[in-house]
C-alpha cells in the first residue's frame, strides 16, 4: 500500500466519524429509559393502578428545560396507567422503585404529537424527563407490618382502649424524616383503638409487646389523606414509622403481683397498719431501672396501708407520666407497732426454777435479721451473755424474753424494733427499724436478791453490827472498814451481795446511803439497817 492511498483512507475514517457525530438525531419509536441510580433494596415497583408522587425536570433534546415540579416545590401526583399522564409517561414509570431516577426519552407521537401543547411544546417535540419516584400506594392497600424485634417474653399485647407510650420515627417513603419523638426526648402517649390516632397507626400498634420494634407502613387514606398535614407531611404521601413500644396499661387495670420466691416457712404476711423494711429495684414496663434500694446499701422504710407510699408503691423522681412501674421487691422484715415479743420454747424435762427479775443469767444466743442476716453469736467467741435480768443491761425485748426461763431451756425470741434498738438501730450492725431474731439457750443463772435490795443477810445479824464494823474503836466507821467488813461476810456466807453487778461498787452505794452527812465518816447515829429505812433503799 502506497503512502498516498494511507493518507486517504484515514482521511475517510475522519469524515466518516465526523459526520456522524455531528448527524442529526434520529427519530424515537419508543420510549427510552435510562436508569440513572437504582436503590440497593427495592421492595415494590409501579404497576398500572397505582397511585405515584415523583418530582420531574421536563427538558427538550438539547437541554433546554420547559417544566419541572421542584420549581413548584411540589411532587407530581397521579394514577398510573390511567390515561392521566401522556402515553409515553404513562408507560415508562411502570416498574420504577421509590428513589429510583430515571432519564426517560418519549417521542412526539407518545407525547404532545403534531399539536403540541400550547406555546410550551412545540408540534413534534421530542421530550426529556429526569424523573426521581417519591411514593407508590394503591387504593387497595393495607397496613403493612414488619416486625424486626421481638422480646424473649410478651405477658401482654396492645388491644382497643389500652393506653401505650412509645418512640417513633416518621418518615415518608422515600425516607425523609418528618418527626421523631427521640428527638424530643419524650414518648408518645396516647389511647389505641379509639380514633386518639390516624387510622393506620392505630390498627398497626395493635398487637404489640412492650419491648417489640414494628415498621409500620400506611397508605395515605390511612394516614394523612390528600392535604397532608399542613406542614411536613404533602398531601396523597404514604407514611413510614419505626416504633418501639415501651408501656401499656389499661385503666381498668390492677396490681398485679407475681410471687417469684417464697420462704419455706410463712407464719405471718403483712397487714394494714405494719412497718415495713424492704428492698427494691423500680424499672418501667421497658426494663429501663430508675430507682434502687440496693443501689442506696438501704432498704425503703415504711408504714403500709395508711397512705405513705403510692397506691402500689413508692414514687421515684426519673418517672415519666402515665407510666407503668414494676417493682422487684425483696421483703426482709416486717412488725406492728402492737407487736410484743414472740417466744418459742423447748422446756428441759426438769425445771425446777424459772428466771425473774433480778437474777443473774448465763446463756448462749445466735442473733440474726428476719431475713438471716447475721448480727452476732455468743458460740463465736465460747462464752456466755450474763446479764442481771430487769436491770437495763440489753433491750428491753431480751429482758422480757428470758423471763421465766430455766437452765437448760432453748427459745427463739422474735423481738419488734420498738423493742430493741428502735428506728435508728446500731450503726454498722443492726439498721434501723429492724426486726430481731435470737435462738437463746440458757446456760446457768444465779437466783437474784429482793427487789430494792443490793446486799442481804442470810443469817441473824448482830445487834452490835457498828462495832464489830469499827474496828479501830474511834467511834465511826471509815470506807476501808466497812468494805472490808461487808467482803468478809460475803466470803463466811453470812451476807450475799447481788449478782452479777461490781461488788466494790455495790459497797460503795452502800457506803453512801449509811454517810447521812457526806463528811466520809459513818457514826453510830448515822448507821441504820436496811429494816428501819424507806423500801426504796439500797443499804445495810
Amino acid at each position: 500500500m502506497t503512502r498516498l492511498l494511507m493518507v486517504q483512507m484515514i482521511l475517510l475514517a475522519f469524515l466518516v466519524a465526523f459526520v456522524a457525530c455531528n448527524a442529526p438525531p434520529v427519530p424515537l419509536d419508543d420510549v427510552v429509559i435510562e436508569k440513572t441510580f437504582t436503590p440497593e433494596r427495592c421492595e415494590r415497583r409501579v404497576q398500572p393502578g397505582d397511585f405515584v408522587r415523583y418530582h420531574y425536570i421536563g427538558m427538550f433534546p438539547d437541554g433546554k428545560k420547559f417544566d419541572s415540579s421542584y420549581d413548584r416545590d411540589t411532587s407530581y401526583n397521579v394514577f398510573v396507567g390511567r390515561k392521566q399522564l401522556i402515553a409515553g409517561m404513562d408507560k415508562a414509570l411502570v416498574g420504577m422503585c421509590v428513589n429510583e431516577r430515571w432519564m426517560i426519552k418519549i417521542p412526539s407521537q407518545l407525547a404532545y404529537g403534531k399539536n403540541g401543547y400550547g406555546d410550551i411544546i412545540p408540534p413534534d417535540s421530542v421530550l426529556h424527563f429526569d424523573v426521581l419516584m417519591l411514593d407508590i400506594w394503591n387504593s387497595e392497600d393495607k397496613v403493612q407490618i414488619k416486625t424486626y424485634h421481638t422480646p424473649e417474653n410478651c405477658e401482654r399485647k396492645v388491644e382497643v382502649s389500652d393506653f401505650i407510650r412509645y418512640h417513633y420515627n416518621g418518615t415518608l417513603l422515600d425516607g425523609t424524616l418528618f418527626d421523631s419523638s427521640h428527638t424530643r426526648m419524650r414518648t408518645y402517649d396516647t389511647y389505641v383503638g379509639i380514633g386518639w390516632l390516624i387510622a393506620g397507626m392505630d390498627q398497626g400498634l395493635l398487637g404489640m409487646c412492650v419491648g417489640e420494634k414494628r415498621i409500620i407502613t400506611m397508605p395515605p387514606f390511612l394516614g394523612y389523606g390528600e392535604n397532608g398535614d399542613g406542614s411536613d407531611i404533602p398531601g396523597q404521601a404514604s407514611l413510614v414509622f419505626d416504633v418501639v413500644l415501651l408501656d401499656l396499661h389499661n385503666p381498668k387495670d390492677e396490681i398485679k403481683v407475681k410471687v417469684e420466691s417464697l420462704p419455706d416457712l410463712c407464719t405471718r404476711k403483712s397487714e394494714v397498719g405494719d412497718f415495713m423494711r424492704y428492698h427494691y429495684n423500680g424499672s418501667l414496663l421497658d426494663g429501663t431501672m430508675f430507682d434502687s434500694s440496693y443501689s442506696r446499701n438501704r432498704t425503703y422504710d415504711t408504714y403500709i396501708g395508711k397512705g405513705y407510699v403510692i397506691a402500689g408503691m413508692d414514687q421515684g423522681t426519673k418517672i415519666p407520666g402515665s407510666a407503668v412501674l414494676v417493682f422487684d421487691v425483696h421483703i426482709v422484715d416486717f412488725h406492728n407497732p402492737s407487736d410484743t415479743v414472740e417466744i418459742t420454747s423447748v422446756k428441759p424435762q426438769k425445771c425446777t426454777y424459772n428466771a425473774k427479775r433480778g437474777d443473774f443469767v448465763k446463756y448462749h444466743y445466735n442473733a440474726t435479721l428476719m431475713d438471716g442476716t447475721s448480727i452476732g453469736s455468743t458460740h463465736i467467741y465460747g462464752k456466755t451473755y450474763n446479764v442481771v435480768l430487769g436491770a437495763g443491761q440489753v433491750v428491753l425485748g431480751m429482758d422480757q424474753g428470758l423471763m421465766g426461763m430455766c437452765v437448760g431451756e432453748k427459745r427463739k425470741l422474735i423481738i419488734p424494733p420498738h423493742l430493741a434498738y428502735g428506728e435508728r438501730g446500731v450503726d454498722g450492725e443492726v439498721p434501723g427499724s429492724a426486726v430481731l431474731v435470737f435462738d437463746v439457750e440458757m446456760v446457768d443463772l444465779e437466783e437474784g436478791l429482793p427487789e430494792g435490795y443490793m446486799f442481804i443477810w442470810n443469817s441473824d445479824v448482830n445487834p452490835d453490827l457498828f462495832s464489830q464494823m469499827d474496828i479501830n474503836r474511834d467511834a465511826q466507821v471509815d470506807t476501808t472498814e466497812f468494805s472490808d467488813y461487808i467482803l468478809q461476810q460475803v466470803k463466811e456466807g453470812k451476807g450475799r451481795l447481788a449478782p452479777g453487778f461490781d461488788p466494790q461498787r455495790i459497797i460503795e452505794s452502800m457506803y453512801d446511803n449509811q454517810d447521812r452527812n457526806k463528811d466520809g465518816k459513818i457514826t453510830e447515829d448515822e448507821f441504820k439497817l436496811k429494816s428501819d429505812e424507806a423500801a426504796n433503799h439500797d443499804e445495810l
